[in-house]
């Protein structure tokens, strides 16, 4: 409300909201400026082919959105490395066909301490070895090299279904991903706001 009050009134607002919010949000926001509550209702410039749209994540359609924003007539994969792990592909005809879902780096090693009854929760650090020489060591190596491999082993099968795929990583994991790696993709940090400008956009030139 502060942040209303100094900075708007505004051309227009868009949410996006992956858990519960209160109602007076949308209130609030409705009385600010032209607002969109992205759901599975919104129109967006994409063609979406996904069998059961009303539980698709917003930040998984904002994401492929934003890559097709980037990449218009391209075949792309959108991977978003946060809490989860999701791999999204848009063909060159601007089909959203649906994709992945796969715990991110974070949940693995949480899943592997709530789960046993002695492994420790490891906190994500530096790591490059193959081989852990210790408990801790042991669960970096494994969660890191299993999450680099299973990202390979999606563009590599991606890649013999699309031709001249592009794939860009986002998600706040995505640097630290990127560097490891180490083959061609776009790093875009900012890909699902730019879907969520791109959806507001396409909404307000169609109204």
């Amino acid at each position: 409300i502060r942040f209303i009050e100094k900075n708007g009134p505004f051309h227009g607002i868009i949410l996006s909201s992956v858990s519960n919010h209160p109602l007076e949000l949308e209130e609030i926001l409705s009385q600010s400026g032209k607002f969109i509550l992205l759901d599975s209702q919104t129109p967006i410039p994409v063609k979406n082919l996904y069998q059961t749209p009303e539980t698709l994540g917003k930040d998984r359609i904002a994401a492929v959105t934003g890559a097709w924003s980037m990449f218009p007539g391209q075949n792309i994969l959108a991977i978003d490395a946060g809490t989860c792990i999701t791999y999204d592909i848009i063909t060159k005809n601007g089909e959203y066909l649906g994709g992945a879902i796969s715990p991110g780096i974070r949940m693995r090693f949480q899943a592997m301490h709530t789960f046993t009854g002695k492994l420790p929760l490891v906190e994500p650090e530096d790591f490059d070895e193959l081989i852990g020489r210790s408990t801790r060591e042991s669960l970096l190596s494994g969660v890191y090299n299993g999450v680099t491999a299973e990202i390979r082993e999606h563009i590599r099968q991606y890649q013999q279904k699309f031709d001249e795929l592009i794939v860009i990583l986002t998600g706040g994991d995505h640097q630290f991903l990127h560097n490891k790696l180490k083959i061609n993709i776009f790093a875009v940090p900012e890909l699902v706001l730019l879907g969520l400008n791109n959806i507001f956009d396409y909404n307000d030139i169609a109204s």
